[in-house]
């Protein structure tokens, strides 16, 4: 007789009655494990019950007991000894320690393999920005965009004539067939922003700040660069990471301008965005010369720094003069502009020689200067 056939004690709940059961657990030759109930003095003995080999599931261990149940009845549970013979033990499923596929292979090496697959998983997270953001689809970001710019509620500034001088402005740095949606919002910050979905938002800080059509056309050319090469869904899965994705924008306009103006674009976003507005202006023949202008009062402004000296030592990606502390704590539109003088430097080398027209003119400027003033139905932001 072989261990296969020996009945060893067990104890069982048939899952539809709560009456612990006990009695002896055996093998059948056709492959069945028959559980056998003791009867009780003077009863008769219960109909033994027949488990198909392929219906039973390792649940867990107990001290001295396995613990099974069965695929098609949910609240079966039978309790074997854990020192059953082996050539009782071999039919049943396997007992797993930490999991099947860990127990399989060792925990040692389901650490190790652990430890590859979070490396990747970092790895992954850090550089999906860059091949995500692109490939986010175009009708998620503008639903995302319309969502920030619905909780600047009536914070954009409206009026006939402003919103004609900018849509000029728009159609000089912006010529194609769909066109980048422009907006002033009555925020007094230094500021302009892309949003998702082909937005810009110019804040009246900034447009109070421009000397002259060109400078805030150079801005404008620049944010509406970061919406061409689809910046800006990379900017933010970098900075807010998947979570703009799954739940879209907040709806607190506090967390919504401060993240969105605080946005931060690499080094190489930022040439293609310069380079963007450059190519723009030159087609409609706007001077670089204003954006240059523009960025050099705002540094100097914010931070009056000499002029470099020959042999200063730069910071070995750009050829920038490394900056000091207090160039990097300036806020607003130059803080997450990176090098203003090394884009300024640039605005002025594009400059061709002669006259170039004026982008608006002088009554236009100034309605996009008043936009904010005039519109009697706008609300101010309220930073406290």
């Amino acid at each position: 007789m072989t261990d296969q056939s020996f009945a060893i004690a067990a104890t069982w709940y048939d899952g539809e009655v709560a009456l612990r059961r006990e009695g002896q657990a055996r093998w059948d030759p056709a492959g069945f494990l028959v559980l056998t109930e003791a009867a009780a003095s003077g009863s008769a003995a219960a109909l033994p019950v027949r488990i198909p080999i392929g219906d039973l599931q390792f649940a867990e261990k107990l001290r001295d007991q396995l613990v099974y149940t069965r695929e098609d009845v949910p609240d079966f549970r039978l309790r074997l000894p854990r020192d059953m013979p082996p050539g009782f033990a071999k039919n049943l499923p396997e007992a797993a320690e930490y999991g099947r596929w860990i127990d399989r292979i060792g925990l040692g090496p389901a650490a190790a393999a652990f430890t590859v697959v979070s490396i990747a998983a970092v790895a992954l997270f850090m550089t999906a920005p860059e091949w995500l953001g692109p490939r986010v689809p175009e009708s998620w970001e503008r639903r995302m965009g319309d969502a920030m710019v619905g909780d600047f509620g009536n914070r954009l500034c409206s009026t006939p004539a402003g919103d004609a001088a900018l849509a000029k402005m728009l159609d000089a740095v912006d010529p194609a067939e769909t066109q980048v949606r422009a907006g002033v919002a009555n925020i007094d910050m230094v500021n302009a922003v892309a949003l998702p979905g082909g937005q810009v938002l110019l804040f009246d800080g900034l447009i109070q700040q421009a000397e002259t059509p060109a400078e805030l056309a150079g801005v404008l050319g620049h944010e509406v660069g970061h919406v061409r090469e689809r910046h800006v869904m990379t900017a933010m899965l970098r900075q807010f990471g998947m979570s703009i994705l799954l739940s879209g924008a907040n709806t607190g306009l506090g967390d919504t301008l401060f993240g969105i103006a605080s946005l931060g674009y690499s080094r190489e976003a930022e040439r293609e965005a310069d380079a963007f507005a450059r190519a723009r202006m030159a087609e409609s023949d706007i001077s670089p010369l204003g954006a240059a202008e523009f960025f050099e009062r705002m540094a100097d402004e914010y931070d009056p720094l000499p002029e470099p000296k020959e042999g200063e030592e730069s910071d070995g990606e750009s050829g920038e003069v490394a900056t000091s502390d207090s160039e990097n704590a300036i806020t607003g539109w130059i803080a997450s502009h990176p090098a203003p003088r090394e884009r300024a430097k640039a605005f002025r080398d594009a400059a061709k020689e002669g006259e170039y027209p004026a982008i608006l003119t002088e009554a236009e400027f100034g309605a996009l200067k008043t936009m904010c003033e005039e519109d009697e139905d706008v609300e101010e932001f309220d930073f406290f």
